[in-house]
């Protein structure tokens, strides 16, 4: 072994063993991985950070964007609200997601399926009081066993395809997968679905100032138009479009005429509903009854970009000018260019009109208006903001509009139209163009750190081809493969390619084992057709590590995981697709 193979394969080492340890973050590891790997030549000055470039990045952070422009449509919400509002336990749940990851998988990109899927598991796990990542983990993995079933459903299958091609002149079709990828698929399921509880218990994402300031009742109204759902329906039918997280506390007709607040009283274009609950639940009833809310459309003026017109919660300060006023008295849109959405005060349930509440000390607002200027305007009234916590109360949310950019990002790449980084890039500018998130809201949806770690160890793990290190792999195990009966050296094949898929990413992993499992074929005077699907399989299913498929790193941040956390569930399940996957490979095509 030369010095800088040694080399090599120590750093990953070392960088493997502090991943484990967890006392470093994920992050700063791989900054240092790449640093020793730079500062001892491994790693050329030159190529240092060509891994920020690299498309597992572009793809992992557009697909952070679309998911959560996905999240923010709320039409999955809805789709699970229909779909699985009666399943009421974590394991029924799981059932549910992982399955239709694991399908949606077979068709489209697998990273497509889970970035939609993604928002729903976080809807579910709110619903449930449940953590997060009792989900997200087995969804990812899910996505990966989905991609066995087609020709389309991950990069490993098409490589293999195109050596097979090279080699025999006809390449595996679309399906020759099913066989053992479906089998593999649906025990992986089944496993997944107990399997769950080998994860660390409510483990969750890092936490946030939102949730440290979480204000559970806010009271804000909403106008009914001509197309809102309810309109002309009884005022109970709007419960179902809440979830009973929403209140209603008042209608108002006709802008002066309160109405008894009967379930079913008839609601009429124009009627004024006074609603209760969280800013999130009020948003999403809001949106889904397709509500006006009653000061979100008044214009706010301002010079910058529109995407800088926002919601903020602010607290009334012990100094206020806005103490013992309204807002219709003191005209907070026309004085200060602002709108009210809505106001919370400790304790106390709201009758009256938003705009003729008398303020106190401590009430928290719900302001719209130009995150540019609101500063200065907050501290002209005398309010403080909440550490800066925006919120999308009174913003529009486009509907289907998001789901029908991923749809297309996914159909453009299942028909080889466009690679899956620049159709995910596309999708995420264009969630941005069409108005399904801000900016702010883009870049506040990206995980820099995991950015960071796969950029960083691109090119430390490249470094293991670069040097020959895998090239001394393959030698080596072609020697061990020859004294091995055929299924041995099938499973070799396939523990191989699992064991490097972390450290060259599936395709490379491929690119690299697919050659050497020819040779082994030929050597035993076997088909390779066996051989070459044991490298899929084994590239397609890494379960260890969150760093060799991008499904894998897109969980990582919103699941709160480490990295030493991947093994619990993922080693478990990789002995599972070993062990059953040689005799199924085995059975579907023969050695001879």
């Amino acid at each position: 072994m030369a010095l800088d193979q040694a080399l090599a394969f120590a750093i990953l080492a070392a960088a493997m063993i502090l991943f484990i340890w967890g006392r470093l973050r994920y992050d700063l590891v791989a900054i240092l991985a790449l640093l020793a790997a730079v500062f001892t030549g491994v790693v050329p000055h030159g190529e240092a950070f060509k891994g920020f470039g690299d498309d597992i990045v572009i793809i992992v952070a557009s697909a952070l964007v679309v998911s959560a422009a996905v999240a923010r449509s709320g039409v999955m919400e809805a789709v699970l609200h229909r779909v699985s509002s009666h399943v009421t336990s974590v394991q029924g749940q799981i059932v549910l997601l992982v399955t239709a990851v694991t399908i949606l998988s077979a068709f489209v990109k697998n990273i497509g399926a889970l970035a939609m899927m993604i928002p729903v598991a976080f809807l579910v796990a709110r619903r449930l009081k449940a953590s997060p990542s009792c989900f997200l983990m087995p969804m990812a993995f899910g996505s990966l066993l989905g991609g066995l079933v087609t020709l389309v459903g991950t990069s490993p299958n098409i490589i293999v395809s195109r050596v097979r091609g090279e080699l025999t002149g006809q390449p595996f079709g679309m399906f020759d997968f099913a066989p053992v990828g479906l089998g593999l698929a649906v025990a992986g399921v089944v496993f997944l679905v107990f399997g769950f509880r080998l994860l660390p218990g409510r483990r969750k994402a890092k936490g946030t100032m939102d949730e440290a300031l979480d204000i559970p009742d806010y009271m804000t109204e909403a106008r009914v138009t001509a197309a809102s759902v309810v309109t002309g329906r009884p005022v109970g039918d709007l419960a179902r479009f809440c979830n009973d997280k929403v209140m209603v506390t008042g209608i108002v007709r006709h802008k002066t005429v309160r109405m008894p607040l009967l379930p079913d009283a008839i609601l009429l274009e124009g009627d004024i509903l006074l609603l209760e609950g969280d800013p999130e639940a009020l948003e999403r009833a809001v949106a889904r009854a397709r509500l006006e809310l009653e000061g979100g459309d008044r214009p706010t003026h301002t010079a910058r970009a529109a995407d800088e017109i926002a919601g903020i919660e602010a607290v009334v300060g012990p100094r206020s000018i806005l103490i013992g006023q309204t807002a219709k008295r003191i005209t907070l849109h026309e004085h200060f260019n602002i709108n009210l959405l809505a106001v919370s005060r400790s304790g106390q349930h709201f009758t009256e009109r938003l705009r003729d509440i008398v303020l106190q000390a401590g009430d928290v607002l719900v302001l719209k208006g130009d995150l540019t200027r609101l500063p200065g305007t907050l501290r002209e009234l005398g309010c403080l903001p909440l550490a800066e916590r925006a919120i999308r109360l009174g913003n529009v949310r486009q509907g289907l509009v998001p789901v029908a950019v991923l749809g297309s990002a996914m159909a453009l790449t299942a028909v080889g139209a466009l690679p899956v980084a620049p159709a995910f890039l596309t999708a995420a500018v264009l969630m941005v163009l069409l108005g399904a998130l801000s900016l702010r809201e883009a870049y506040a949806a990206i995980d820099p750190p995991i950015l960071v770690m796969l950029g960083a160890l691109i090119p430390v793990s490249e470094a293991i081809r670069t040097t020959g290190g895998a090239d001394l792999i393959a030698r080596g195990l072609s020697d061990l493969a020859g004294t091995l009966p055929p299924y041995g050296a099938l499973a070799l094949v396939m523990l191989a390619a699992m064991a490097v898929t972390p450290f060259l990413n599936n395709a490379a992993a491929v690119l690299v084992m697919a050659p050497v499992a020819v040779s082994f074929a030929q050597q035993l005077g076997y088909r390779p057709d066996a051989f070459l699907m044991a490298v899929a399989v084994g590239a397609a299913c890494d379960f260890l590590t969150p760093i060799g498929h991008q499904c894998n790193t897109l969980v990582m941040g919103p699941g709160g995981y480490r990295f030493g956390d991947y093994w619990r569930l993922g080693l478990p399940l990789s002995i599972l697709v070993l062990v059953l996957g040689v005799p199924l490979i085995l059975l579907v095509w023969p050695l001879v």
